[in-house]
């Protein structure tokens, strides 16, 4: 792959949409439209701050089992990194009302034949700064 391949400018807004729709999932608990982001695979890996979920089952018996109160949360240094017309890497921190502990996201998208899913996430929570 050579450099023009990287970030092309349509691919970096899809995927910066697929994100979008993804924060908005995420803090509206919309656990259905979060079950549409991820691929729906054995193969699908999500580590969170305190889990570590393999499988798209996994996954959905997470969210339908998590809290679904105090979900806002404000990003910032958000990385959209695109490689070629099917592979993306987003990187975010964020940060929530009441919390001390700043958090990171990082999130490996695939185009599939159903559009933009995440593929792998990882999720980690830093200790207060």
């Amino acid at each position: 792959m050579n450099n023009n391949e990287i970030n092309l400018p349509a691919v970096v807004a899809e995927v910066a949409e697929a994100f979008q729709r993804y924060e908005q999932a995420l803090i509206s608990n919309d656990i259905a439209e979060l079950d549409a982001l991820f691929w729906h695979d054995d193969r699908t890996v999500r580590l969170g701050a305190g889990e570590n979920l393999y499988g798209i089952e996994a996954i959905r018996a997470f969210r339908a089992a998590r809290p679904s109160a105090g979900l806002y949360r404000q990003l910032r240094n958000t990385v959209i990194t695109t490689f070629g017309t099917d592979f993306a890497v987003c990187s975010t921190e964020f940060t929530r009302p009441g919390s001390e502990r700043p958090g990171r996201q990082q999130q490996s998208w695939v185009r599939l034949p159903q559009g933009w899913q995440i593929v792998a996430a990882q999720v980690s929570l830093l200790e207060g700064q």
